[in-house]
């Protein structure tokens, strides 16, 4: 069974960074679609960044520019560079996962999730 594991999450002011990392505890796929996603109080769940297993990266709007997913090659871990946070950024940040077993259409969001990481941006 695939496991999802978020880290790096903290407390830093306006204009900081954060870099969180995503691990899938299986080596068993080779590929994988990813996504980032976060979620303030009282609020709906945003994608903000996409990993698909080709390769190819998407950003929300709202990240576009400040944050940069980084794949680790020698293991199935996923890296979110945070730069320059803003209140606004505050929230829980979930990890999802799906393998592309090369039959289907892999997809994050239908993917295995992480427990979530919190970041909290201070003015």
């Amino acid at each position: 069974q695939v496991r999802v594991a978020e880290s790096g999450g903290g407390s830093v002011q306006t204009g900081g960074s954060l870099k969180l990392s995503c691990s899938v505890s299986s080596y068993r796929y080779s590929r994988y679609c990813w996504g980032w996603f976060r979620q303030a109080p009282g609020t709906e769940r945003e994608g903000i960044a996409y990993r698909d297993s080709d390769g190819t990266i998407r950003y929300a709007d709202s990240v576009k520019g400040r944050f940069t997913i980084s794949k680790d090659n020698a293991k199935p871990t996923l890296y979110l560079q945070m730069n320059s946070l803003k209140p606004e950024d505050s929230g829980m940040y979930y990890c999802a996962a799906d393998p592309d077993q090369g039959w289907n259409t892999c997809r994050a969001d239908s993917g295995t999730w992480g427990q979530g990481t919190q970041v909290t941006v201070s003015s």
